[in-house]
């Protein structure tokens, strides 16, 4: 858990992957805090989506913090930006509806994320992928380890 004090920003880079989408896949976050940082990661060995593990990244890393703070939550996916800043006003107005009317994907997820945002005050910043960005880069590797540690798990020999 991190433990920030009032006033005082942590800093959230996520990511998610999966392998065949859908398929395996894994979620991976790296929060810093002054001179704290933490990695978390998971994965699922079912069939999932990369954006259901996107938004488990955001998801864990915010139900991880232990009291309300400033948070600045960089994310590779405009999927997860732009829902959170935008489109879920819309979908709840709609009754989980797109605009085409037709059921919002992920709103299990996106209503856990929208809990999990109340608490505190996030800024949702957009990273571009792959582009070498460190934070961005470890987020990745620990979605990837997220992804091969679940499919292990659920493989016999893991078991």
């Amino acid at each position: 858990m991190v433990d920030a004090a009032p006033g005082r920003v942590v800093r959230i880079w996520t990511d998610g992957a999966c392998s065949g989408n859908p398929g395996p896949g894994g979620w991976g976050a790296v929060l810093r805090y002054g001179g704290h940082e933490r990695e978390l990661c998971g994965g699922e060995a079912t069939p999932t989506t990369n954006n259901r593990m996107e938004l488990m990244a955001a998801i864990r890393a915010l139900e991880s913090l232990t009291r309300p703070v400033t948070v600045e939550l960089h994310t590779d996916s405009t999927y997860v930006r732009n829902g959170i800043t935008g489109w879920l006003a819309s979908w709840k107005r709609n009754g989980w509806r797109t605009a085409a009317k037709q059921p919002v994907k992920n709103a299990d997820l996106w209503q856990r994320l929208e809990a999990a945002c109340v608490r505190h005050e996030v800024t949702w910043l957009w990273v571009k992928g792959h582009n070498g960005h460190p934070e961005n880069e470890r987020a990745d590797a620990l979605a990837n380890r997220g992804m091969i540690e679940a499919r292990a798990a659920a493989s016999p020999a893991g078991r």
